[in-house]
């Protein structure tokens, strides 16, 4: 009578699923598999495979501000617009004819709309930039770019920055030049004035949104207010229009900051820009085309 012969049972050696050729003996934590030194990643206990520390990552929430954005420590846009504004500096002091080429003149506008946004990069004087980048990094770099996170912080700076252009060419009258007493549509506006006023304005608006109090921000828009009627060669119209820009924009990524509705951020601050393009198409669109560039 025949008896079923017994075979030795196959051994197998543990192999990396992603590296084949690489014996190992450690397992991951997560799904048990072997996993060599290159693919290995601490966990709280052992370690884990490097397709399950990113398949876990997937359902990690990024961490959020109050109003949607990414959660950042450290101000990069702040740093860049400091950085951009130094370095423009620099260029006009090098070279007196880039002021001429970059600031915004209300009748070059239409022809050149750039400079509605390069003009905010430029400044006339050591001192104006200084106390711009000084409002800047107190405003913004400290408090905004933290609370709003980068991508909102930079979209309240560039579309207040070209809403305050968009208010100095809507309130400069476009009459013929006059070599005696020239109009504003005439005379060239630098400055990262309009886009920090801008700043104000988003602070003020996002603090009533939150319940704080910006007290001494009233009273530093107020002093600035009264030192631009009183003092000659500042482009109030620019701080207006910044200043009304920048908390439209706030006011709506405000409005729209609950999950439910923030969907609708992005295409609110785009409403407000085309608002502000239009002002200025509006006003071009009135002035007399020899009073054009």
């Amino acid at each position: 009578m025949s008896e079923p012969t017994a075979y030795p049972q196959q051994q197998t050696t543990p192999v990396c699923p992603r590296h084949p050729d690489r014996v190992s003996y450690v397992r991951c934590q997560r799904c048990s598999r072997p996993v060599c030194p290159e693919c290995q990643r601490p966990a709280a206990v052992g370690v884990q495979c490097v397709d399950c520390v990113k398949e876990q990552a997937k359902t990690v929430r990024t961490a959020r501000t109050v109003f949607g954005g990414n959660v950042t420590d450290t101000p990069v846009v702040s740093y860049a617009i400091i950085a951009i504004c130094a370095l423009v500096f620099v260029l006009q002091t090098a070279r007196p004819g880039v002021s001429g080429d970059i600031s915004f003149v209300p009748y070059l506008g239409k022809s050149q709309p750039w400079r509605f946004i390069t003009s905010a990069f430029a400044h006339a004087t050591i001192t104006h930039i200084l106390f711009n980048m000084l409002a800047l990094w107190m405003v913004g770099a400290q408090y905004l770019e933290r609370l709003l996170g980068r991508a909102r912080y930079a979209a309240v700076y560039l579309v207040s920055a070209i809403g305050g252009s968009s208010c100095y060419l809507l309130l400069s009258p476009a009459v013929p030049f006059d070599e005696l007493n020239p109009s504003s549509w005439y005379i060239g506006a630098v400055g990262a004035s309009g886009a920090v006023f801008g700043l104000f304005g988003a602070l003020l608006v996002l603090n009533r949104h939150l319940g704080r109090s910006s007290a001494g921000m009233y009273a530093t828009i107020g002093i600035n207010a009264v030192i631009g009627f009183v003092v000659p060669g500042i482009a109030w119209q620019a701080h207006l229009g910044g200043l009304l820009t920048g908390a439209a924009v706030a006011g709506v990524i405000a409005a729209t900051s609950s999950r439910e509705t923030r969907r609708w951020q992005w295409p609110g601050v785009a409403l407000v820009l085309l608002v502000v393009v239009a002002v200025a198409i509006g006003k071009y669109a009135t002035a007399p085309a020899s009073l054009l560039g």
